[in-house]
This record gives structure tokens, sequence and C-alpha cells, in this order.
């Protein structure tokens, strides 16, 4: 074989390692943040585990096309307060609750007024106490009561806009907490993103962000004047987004000595709310 064909079969085979390797990331990504059944995949290394964090704003983006798609179904069919509470369930069941738990937990954590080790021991206790659960309750009532609001004070572009965003900003927030903080424990899955999520992860990461806020803004409006209007909107959306995850990262550290899982998902779950409510604030001052 000359040396021109080794050359070209090399390339080949790197060409299609890449993409396995994307595509590993992709799917691990899926199976962290979603309950959606894929192939099981063994023998994942570390590093693929870490940076699939690249990928996060794209499963948020799935998320956001279902409950786009449930809440254009449902409001046919149900009275528009029934189609809401639906499409929260499907919000907490498409993630499993993953999210939720870590809240629960994070908030039980705050709630001690222990050592950061028992804290950290709080968080990795598999029972929820009582301020975890109020924290449950009421992200999922914000959440319901900000979806109605948004429907009735706003236009069904926020509306349908802002349920396909939520999700895609605040996997984006993830990323970001574990780009900027530290591991508050010497093991674990928290420790695997943050050691493995660089600025490689974190541009690929706000690329998809702003791709889709681009898709969403031309999908669902079709008034260019509208377009400059809009994208000031949610970018001032993205910039109160990101001041929250300075401060949670900062406010982590304080507390816990770094993040965990736990914290991540709570971080998630703040910003959901976050967002929400500058929707709703946004659309009935400026829009």
């Amino acid at each position: 074989m000359s040396y021109k064909n080794k050359y070209n079969n090399s390339l080949e085979d790197l060409s299609l390692t890449r993409r396995s390797s994307l595509l590993t990331r992709f799917l691990l990504a899926f199976q962290f943040l979603t309950i959606i059944p894929l192939k099981r995949m063994d023998n994942v290394s570390e590093n693929e585990i870490g940076s699939s964090s690249a990928f996060f704003p794209l499963v948020g983006a799935f998320q956001g096309a279902l409950l786009v798609l449930a809440a254009a179904s449902a409001i046919k069919v149900f009275p528009v307060e029934l189609a809401n509470g639906l499409v929260v369930l499907i919000l907490v069941i498409t993630a499993g609750g993953l999210h939720l738990d870590g809240l629960a937990d994070t908030f039980d954590a705050i709630a001690s007024r222990g050592s950061k080790e028992k804290k950290l021991a709080i968080m990795k206790d598999s029972t929820v106490g009582p301020f975890g659960v109020m924290a449950i309750v009421l992200v999922i009532l914000l959440k319901y009561l900000s979806f109605n609001a948004l429907f009735i004070n706003s236009s069904r572009v926020i509306y349908y806009s802002s349920l396909f965003l939520m999700p895609v900003f605040s996997r984006w927030i993830m990323v970001s907490a574990i780009f900027h903080t530290k591991s508050a424990r010497q093991e674990g899955l928290g420790k695997i993103f943050i050691e493995h999520t660089g600025i490689k992860e974190m541009v690929s990461a706000t690329f998809f962000t702003v791709l889709f806020s681009f898709i969403a803004l031309f999908v669902t409006d079709n008034h260019v004047s509208h377009y400059a209007l809009l994208i000031t909107y949610y970018s001032l959306i993205l910039a109160v987004l990101y001041i929250f995850c300075i401060i949670a990262v900062w406010f982590a550290n304080k507390n816990f000595g770094g993040m965990t899982g736990d914290t991540f998902g709570a971080v998630s779950e703040i910003s959901e709310i976050l967002f929400l409510i500058m929707a709703v604030i946004c659309s009935q001052r400026f829009i």
C-alpha cells in the first residue's frame, strides 16, 4: 500500500473515530438529563462523560420541543390551566425528577447549620427533608403559575418560544456553572464533569444555545420588525441567568467548598424559574 493510501485511510479512521466519539457524547448527554431510553453504552471514558456537557443545550432543545408540542396539543382539548399543568408534568417526567432531587438535597443542606462536611453528607443522603419538599413544591407551583401568566398576558410567540428556550437556557447555565466552579468532592459524577468541561465544551454549549434561540425566533415569528426586540428580550434574560450562575457558584464555594451534581440540578431548576419570571416581566413591560 502506498504512503498516500495509508495517509487517506488514517484520515478516514480518524474521522470515523471523531464522529463516533461525538455521537457517544451526545447520547451520554441524553442519558444524564432525561429518562428517554437509549442504547446502553459501556466502556465509556471519563473524558467522554465529562465533555458530554457540550451537548446539554441540544438536549434542552429536544425537551423544549416536546413541551411546545404538548402545549399546542393539550390547549386544543383542555382549558389552558389544565393544559399547562400537563406541560409541567411532562417537563418533570422527561427529566426523571433528577434535577428536582438535586434541588431538594441542596436546600436540605443549606438549611443545615453544620460544617461543610455535614452539608455534603446531607446532600448524599437519599432521604428528603422538609426544606427539600418545600423547594420542590414551590418550584413546580411557580412554573405552573408562570406558564399560565405567559399564556394569558403575552403573545403566542412569547409563550411558545419561552416553552422551547427555557430548558435550552437552563442547560446552558448548568454548563456555565460546571465550567466556572470547582468540585466539592473528591469523587462522583459532578467531579468528572468539572474536570472535563473546558473552554471547548463551553463554547460548543454557547453555540447551540444561540443557534436554537435564533431558530425559535424565526420559526415562531414571521414579522421581521419584531426580531430585534425579541433578540434583546432573550439576551437580557440570558444575561440575568448568567449573573445568577456566577452568584450560585460563589455561594456553593462558600457553603460547600465547591459544587456537586445535586447543586447543578438545583441551578438548573432555579434558572428555569428565573427564566419564566423574566419572560413574564419582559412580556408585560416591553412587548
